[in-house]
C-alpha cells in the first residue's frame, strides 16, 4: 500500500510560487517544466551508457509528458479565466443554476449543493456556453467571484489536514490510560476478555481528539481557520 505519508521536500512548496498561494499561471508554468524534463529524458533514454533496450520507458515518458501538456494548458485557460480575460455564462446550461456569489443561498440539492466555488470544469464549460450562439448574459471571473475566497480552502487540503489530525488522535490515544479497559501509555485498548483492540474505547477516543482540536484549532471535525502556507 503506498504511504499517504508527506516529506518534508513535499511540505515545502517555496520553489514552485512566487507570493504565499501558487498562481494558475504558475502551475501552468511549472508544468510546463516538467513535460519539457520528461521529453529530455525520454531523448535521452534512447542512448543509455548500457545496452539495454528502454523502449517501454521512453513511452511511458512521453505519455506522461502528454498529460503533464494537457493538464498544463488548462491551467494556463484557466489563468485567462481568472484574470478575466475569458467571459463566462452567468448560469449553467443544463440546469439554469448560478454559480459564485450569485450561488450564495440557492438551492442545487441535485448536485450537492450551490456551486459558489467552482470546479475547474465548470469553468470550462461555463468559457463554452459563453460562446455558443444565443448563449445569453456574460459575466467574467473576477465579477462573479468577487467577495469569495476569505478562508476558502480547497477539497484536496481539507482531506489532507483531516488525515494529519486522524494520524495526530491516534497517537495521542496511546497517551492517554483508557478508564474503561484500563490500557495505559502505549498500550491499546483490550476487549473483555483481554483481545487487543485496533479502535480505542469512546471515552478515550473523545479524550485525545478534544486535545488533538483545541492543540490544531478545530472546532469538532472542522477547522476553525485555514493555516498559512
Amino acid at each position: 500500500m503506498k504511504s499517504t505519508h508527506e516529506t518534508a521536500a513535499e511540505i515545502d512548496t517555496s520553489a514552485v510560487r512566487a507570493g504565499r498561494y501558487i498562481t494558475l499561471d504558475e502551475l501552468a508554468t511549472e508544468l510546463s517544466a516538467i513535460e519539457l524534463r520528461l521529453r529530455q529524458l525520454a531523448r535521452a533514454a534512447e542512448a543509455p551508457d548500457t545496452p539495454v533496450e528502454l523502449a517501454d520507458v521512453i513511452d511511458s515518458l512521453r505519455s506522461t509528458a502528454s498529460s503533464v501538456r494537457e493538464t498544463s494548458d488548462r491551467m494556463d485557460f484557466l489563468a485567462r479565466i481568472v484574470a478575466g480575460d475569458v467571459p463566462l455564462a452567468t448560469r449553467f446550461r443544463d440546469t439554469g443554476d448560478p454559480w459564485g456569489v450569485a450561488a450564495r443561498g440557492t438551492d442545487r440539492a441535485d448536485y450537492g449543493g450551490p456551486a459558489i466555488v467552482p470546479t475547474v470544469w465548470q469553468l470550462l464549460k461555463l468559457a463554452q456556453d459563453a460562446k455558443r450562439p444565443g448563449g445569453g448574459e456574460t459575466t467574467t471571473y473576477p465579477e462573479a467571484m468577487n467577495g469569495i475566497g476569505i478562508g476558502w480552502e480547497s477539497k484536496a487540503a481539507s482531506a489532507r489536514r483531516r488525515r494529519e489530525r486522524d494520524a495526530a488522535v491516534a497517537v495521542e490515544v496511546l497517551t492517554l490510560t483508557c478508564e474503561k479497559c484500563g490500557a495505559t501509555e502505549g498500550e491499546p485498548c483490550k476487549t473483555k476478555t483481554g483481545w487487543a483492540a485496533d479502535r480505542a474505547h469512546v471515552g478515550r477516543q473523545r479524550q485525545a481528539e478534544a486535545t488533538v482540536d483545541e492543540r490544531l484549532g478545530y472546532l469538532g471535525e472542522n477547522p476553525v481557520a485555514v493555516p498559512a502556507q
